[in-house]
C-alpha cells in the first residue's frame, strides 16, 4: 500500500460494519456477575459498544482496582470460552465474538468502494488479537486492505491511537498526497478523527445515541448502509 497518493478510508468495525451487540453485552453481563456488582441496564449496556472495555467499565462504577479482572473476565468470554448458544447451529456454543452478524449490504458497499480505487483499513477499539478472527470469520478481511485495532496490554486504546497506529502501518503521507477518512458510528470515532486531524463519517444505523455523532463533530451523518460508497466519493471528491 505504499502507492501515493492514495483516498484511505478507515472503518469503525462494531456498530459500522458488524452488529455485534448480542456478543458484547452478552459477555459484560457475565463480566459484572463474576464481579460481584449489578448489570447495568439496557441502554448502559449498549453504550459498551464502541469504547474500549476498560473504558466503560470505568464509566459503570468498576472500582479502579477491579478494571483489570474486569477487562481479563470480559476478554475471556468474548474471545475465547465458548459460552454462548450458537443462533445458527442449534446445541453448538461459541464466544462473544462470533455472536454477531455483519450489516446488510456491507460487503457490496466494500467491494464498491475498492472499485472505486480507495484504500479501505479496519480500525476498531476491540483488541486486533479480536478484531482479526472476527473480520476472518464474517468474510470481511478479504474487502479491506488491512485490519488495525487496539493492543492487547491497553498501551494502545483509544480511537486517535488506533487511527494514529494504522495510518503508520499503512504507510499514510499527506506530503505525498494521501487523503483520509474515518467512518463510524460512535462518538468515540468522531473524537478519534479529531484528535488526529481527519473528518468522521457517522453511520447513524450503529449504537450512538440521538444527536450523538453530530454533537462530536461528524461533518455528515448517513443513515443506510447504502449511501456509504457515495458518500466517501462524495468527501474525497
Amino acid at each position: 500500500m505504499s502507492k501515493s497518493p492514495r483516498r484511505l478510508v478507515l472503518l469503525d468495525l462494531d456498530g459500522t460494519l458488524t452488529a455485534s451487540h448480542p456478543g458484547i453485552i452478552a459477555s459484560v453481563v457475565q463480566t459484572f456477575k463474576e464481579l460481584g456488582h449489578p448489570v447495568p441496564n439496557e441502554s448502559q449496556l449498549r453504550r459498551f459498544i464502541g469504547p474500549a472495555i476498560g473504558v466503560s467499565l470505568r464509566h459503570n462504577g468498576i472500582r479502579e482496582e477491579d478494571v483489570d479482572k474486569g477487562v481479563q473476565i470480559y476478554r475471556r468470554y468474548y474471545s475465547e470460552m465458548a459460552a454462548f448458544k450458537d443462533p445458527e447451529h442449534p446445541g453448538q456454543y461459541i464466544p462473544g465474538r462470533l455472536l454477531a452478524t455483519v450489516f446488510d449490504g456491507i460487503p457490496e458497499q466494500l467491494s464498491r468502494m475498492h472499485k472505486h480505487g480507495l484504500t479501505l483499513a479496519v480500525a476498531t477499539c476491540k483488541p486486533e488479537y479480536q478484531a482479526l478472527p472476527v473480520c476472518d470469520h464474517f468474510g470481511l478481511a478479504p474487502l479491506v486492505d488491512g485490519v488495525y485495532g487496539a493492543s492487547k496490554d491497553s498501551t494502545r486504546i483509544t480511537k486517535a491511537q488506533v487511527i494514529t497506529y494504522a495510518l503508520g502501518q499503512i504507510g499514510f503521507n499527506a506530503k505525498l498526497g494521501d487523503r483520509a477518512l474515518m467512518v463510524g458510528d460512535r462518538w468515540t470515532d468522531a473524537d478519534g478523527a479529531l484528535k488526529t486531524g481527519l473528518d468522521c463519517l457517522g453511520c447513524g444505523w450503529g449504537y450512538a445515541e440521538p444527536g450523538e455523532l453530530e454533537s462530536h463533530g461528524c461533518y455528515r451523518v448517513i443513515d443506510q448502509v447504502g449511501q456509504m460508497c457515495q458518500a466517501a466519493e462524495n468527501y474525497f471528491d
